[in-house]
């Protein structure tokens, strides 16, 4: 569920950032503020430009061509210093607002890699994506909004009226209540009429991206069941409802400038209708007129610009959302301030009254788990699915929080010890490993930061990886694509064996890591794995029960608990035991296979 973003909290992001560049800020007010001073002066040198040239002589004197050129000088003074002082403003605002867009994406990025497992799982990583590098845009647009949109904009208005005050006290009068009305019909109709259609249309881009991202990633899924049609079809039942939110949308826009320009005409009519009537009574100069003339018009753009910067300002603040909750959403649950790291020794795991329940689960998955595991022992975990065996090796991670009891490696308690030292301490090989769109080699050295290449490629050696490898093109430089789907599903488990090969954790997680190999590799690998295992902490999470015959203890769990443990010639031994029991399901499974292929 969206956590409501107000304007304050989007003002108070944006000034989080601001701050951290006082030297560049404070330039870049000072500049605009120059810029908009020249600004102000082009109605009044216009003015006197042309009461120069109106009152002069013909032909000319030469006092007169003085006093013309003089005005002249300032005309172009004026605009010379406007363009330099804005142009140089825009400058400094370039880098400026690069570094803020780098520090939101960076910073969104940091935060989302550091959300809950369970966030992950309920999120899309397209519809994710989508609202970061759209977060940072929106900045862009935000920020553009507000220094080069609104900032000149108040303060040419505000001087602007001013000036005319000074000149006529009830024409300036008139010109701000034109001013306000304008801005009050524009912001009403933003506010109440566009914004609400924003908010709808950016969900609907949200979502759109989203399909799209889930479709592409699981295209494999797509093509085997042949359901490109049904894919399409869905994409389009998400796009006509963007289309249909987004014409709301940008009609909304259209009829709020229509609105505009009413009161723009109301302006224009009473200001040089005022103006015209004081010449006409002889209490204006042509000069005036002039002065009239070119004030309604840079008055008029101005405030042409505040509605498309209302607008504007309405669809950032919207689009930037996300990435403010993204700010505000606590990151995954860690130990105090200041915890220490874990140090490992031996690798010894002790669960002492252990309660969990998953976030949205209706039971516990565990209640009272209590256990030992000594510090090199080979630990087999087996049970049915949902019996608790993968969570125990989740709670380990700590990638949830357990709600009761303590969980302790080498007596320390990980809910104290910094989450990086924990997770660098325990190497993983999951049944389906996934890899990143890089090299191979880099995919085998994530597990060591620095490694070298000779590292590397002893890692796949010892995996049996370097085979396959040596036969690509590029070798240990070939890119495996989108969470390496240019491999197959055994070379991917080599890639994942090798990388816990260069890990050489203290604790090793083996999720039936060779399950996705044909006999004849998984045999070649069986040495290489019992050489990783010596003098570890392992647990196998296994799922085909014939391959941890050689473990030193077998748990079998059942609901959360531990209902039996012990050697495996221990536990086949136990003619109603429950391992024995789960072993003959599984061959009769097996013969039964068979016998249909036969």
């Amino acid at each position: 569920m969206n956590i409501s973003i107000s304007p304050r909290r989007i003002a108070a992001f944006l000034w989080d950032h601001w701050r951290r560049h006082p030297v560049r800020g404070s330039l870049l007010i000072g500049l605009m503020l120059v810029s908009v001073a020249f600004d102000v002066a082009f109605p009044i040198v216009s003015g006197r430009l042309v009461d120069a040239v109106a009152q002069a002589e013909t032909p000319p004197a030469p006092s007169d061509i003085d006093l013309v050129l003089l005005a002249l000088w300032l005309f172009v003074g004026q605009a010379l210093g406007f363009q330099t002082s804005r142009r140089a403003a825009m400058l400094v605002w370039a880098g400026f607002a690069s570094r803020v867009m780098r520090e939101i994406v960076t910073e969104a990025f940091h935060r989302v890699q550091r959300y809950p497992t369970d966030w992950h799982s309920n999120s899309f990583a397209g519809a994710t994506v989508r609202k970061i590098t759209r977060g940072m845009w929106a900045y862009d647009t935000l920020a553009d909004t507000i220094y080069i949109g609104f900032v000149p904009t108040g303060c040419v208005l505000v001087g602007i009226t001013i000036s005319i005050a000074i000149y006529w006290p009830l024409i300036g009068l008139y010109v701000l209540v034109g001013i306000v009305l304008y801005l009050a019909v524009t912001y009403g109709l933003v506010k109440r009429f566009v914004s609400p259609r924003n908010k709808l249309n950016v969900a609907a881009d949200s979502a759109m991206g989203g399909a799209i991202a889930d479709a592409v990633t699981c295209n494999p899924v797509v093509k085997s069941f042949g359901a490109e049609s049904r894919e399409d079809a869905r994409l389009f039942l998400l796009t006509d409802d963007w289309s249909k939110k987004a014409r709301r949308a940008w009609r909304s826009m259209d009829l709020t400038m229509l609105a505009q320009v009413l009161v723009l005409l109301l302006l224009q009519i009473g200001l040089l209708g005022l103006v015209i009537l004081l010449w006409m009574r002889g209490e204006a100069t042509p000069g005036d007129v002039a002065y009239a003339m070119t004030s309604y018009l840079l008055i008029s753009s101005y405030l042409r610009d505040i509605g498309f910067h209302l607008q504007n300002l309405q669809r950032g603040a919207n689009e930037l959302e996300d990435v403010v909750r993204f700010a505000d959403m606590p990151p995954e649950e860690t130990a105090e301030e200041g915890a220490r790291p874990l140090k490992v020794n031996g690798g010894s795991l002790r669960l002492e009254r252990v309660g969990f329940r998953y976030p949205n689960g209706a039971e516990p998955i565990y209640r009272n788990l209590s256990l030992d595991i000594p510090a090199g022992a080979r630990i087999a975990l087996v049970g049915q699915s949902g019996s608790g065996k993968s969570t125990f090796v989740k709670l380990l991670q700590r990638l949830y929080s357990i709600d009761s009891g303590r969980i302790l490696i080498d007596g320390q308690d990980i809910a104290g010890v910094s989450l990086e030292s924990l997770r660098r301490a325990i190497a993983l090989v999951p049944q389906e490993p996934v890899l990143f769109h890089r090299s191979i080699a880099e995919n085998i050295a994530y597990a060591k930061p620095g490694a070298t290449r000779e590292e590397v490629e002893q890692a796949a050696r010892l995996a049996h990886a370097d085979d396959f490898i040596g036969e690509l093109s590029e070798g240990y430089d070939t890119l495996v694509g989108e969470r390496g789907v240019k491999l197959s599903g055994g070379e991917r488990q080599r890639i994942a064996i090798a990388r816990a090969f260069l890990a050489d954790t203290p604790i090793l997680v083996l999720d039936e890591a060779t399950s996705s190999l044909d006999s004849v590799t998984e045999a070649h690998i069986q040495d290489a794995m019992e050489r990783l295992m010596e003098g570890r902490t392992t647990l196998v999470i296994a799922h085909r029960l014939s391959t941890i015959r050689r473990m030193d203890r077998i748990l079998v769990f059942r609901k959360g608990e531990v209902v039996e443990q012990g050697t495996h010639a221990d536990l086949m031994a136990r003619k109603d035991g429950v391992f024995r029991h789960l072993q003959a399901v599984q061959l009769a499974g097996a013969r039964n296979v068979l016998g249909e292929t036969a």
